[in-house]
């Protein structure tokens, strides 16, 4: 009968424990960090474009030259 009531009493406690710890905490996000990752790099490979077309074409005016 005692092993009835702790087991009770915990569960009832874990439970209640479990409640108040699963509400979402809207701070820490991960994901939005992660968004904000991938656009800096999406954009860092834009902005590199335009050197990269120009050492390639050096390299091409490189290799015809010799």
């Amino acid at each position: 009968m005692n092993f009835i009531r702790i087991f009770g009493f915990v569960f009832v406690f874990v439970m209640a424990l479990n409640v108040a710890v699963s509400a979402p905490n809207p701070r820490w996000n991960p994901f939005k960090k992660l968004e904000r990752l991938g656009q800096n790099i999406r954009d860092g490979i834009i902005k590199a474009g335009p050197a990269v077309s120009v050492i390639g074409q050096a390299a091409t005016i490189v290799k015809t030259g010799k």
